[in-house]
């Protein structure tokens, strides 16, 4: 039988830079959590192969894929068939939440976990597990956390390629302060607010390389966002809300610009099948 694995959309709700090693590789602090949606994985039985379709498959590379690449490295052999339901490159992880899901599909399949996944990315390592964690160092150091309140969301990419390592390179200050404690979490409003005294470092200097973020963070607030903030170097933005009416009208408004929006939540991955 087909193996298959959800890839949810991965989100930084914080992101703070705490420093620099001396090979160049940023050291991070974040907030990780899952959406209720993303990619989706099938892995059958045969020679290491890769089919992609899905509505974001346009221009993505069957040969020089993460999804290959993991498997490479944890040794196995699978037909891997990618559903790519996420924009690309768009700091939601779904390259990094593709390889995790073929790693897992591979590990139920009797392939060991290979050593050290945070070669493959920074965000590969917390994509494996897909539930709420503290990500530190360069992504290699996970810390489960509880589960977070299913609260309404919404994901807005409007279209715009933002380069990682351009972002990077636009920081003017990488020694910033870690993350204060993470408290349990019962409902938005104390999220909302514990994320209010947090950042995303990256955020700043991906709008000053595409302005058209802040726009999408303006528009996520106008629409009824209690909380609003670009994931990852961006340019996706999240925003959270108190009802999923709500969550749905705001993703409705906002497609009315061409951006892609979607309403979903703050979820656990889905049981594989």
């Amino acid at each position: 039988m087909p193996i298959l694995e959800a890839a949810p959309a991965k989100l930084n709700l914080a992101l703070h830079v705490t420093g620099r090693r001396a090979d160049g590789y940023h050291l991070l602090d974040s907030l990780v959590a899952f959406a209720g949606m993303g990619d989706r994985v099938m892995l059958e039985p045969g020679p290491l192969s890769l089919r992609i379709d899905g509505p974001f498959a346009a221009g993505l590379s069957t040969e020089n894929n993460l999804c290959l690449h993991a498997a490479r490295l944890a040794g196995g052999e699978a037909a891997i068939r990618l559903t790519k339901n996420l924009p690309v490159a768009s700091g939601i992880g779904g390259g990094s939440a593709d390889a995790a899901a073929v790693l897992r599909g591979l590990a139920r399949m009797g392939q060991p976990m290979p050593h050290h996944p945070e070669r493959l990315g920074a965000d590969v390592p917390v994509c494996i597990g897909s539930r709420p964690a503290r990500m530190q160092g360069v992504g290699e150091i996970v810390t489960p956390l509880p589960p977070l309140p299913a609260i309404p969301l919404v994901l807005v990419n409007p279209g715009v390629a933002v380069s990682t390592p351009q972002v990077f390179a636009a920081m003017e200050r990488r020694e910033n302060d870690p993350l204060p404690p993470i408290p349990p979490f019962t409902g938005l409003a104390d999220l909302a607010d514990w994320l209010a005294a947090t950042r995303n470092d990256l955020e700043a200097p991906a709008q000053a390389i595409a302005p058209l973020i802040g726009q999408v963070l303006k528009a996520l607030r106008a629409t009824g966002a209690a909380f609003a903030r670009m994931s990852g170097s961006g340019a996706t933005c999240f925003g959270l809300f108190d009802t999923a009416e709500r969550a749905s009208i705001s993703a409705t408004v906002l497609k009315q610009h061409g951006w892609w929006a979607v309403a979903t939540e703050l979820a656990p991955p889905p049981a594989p099948r």
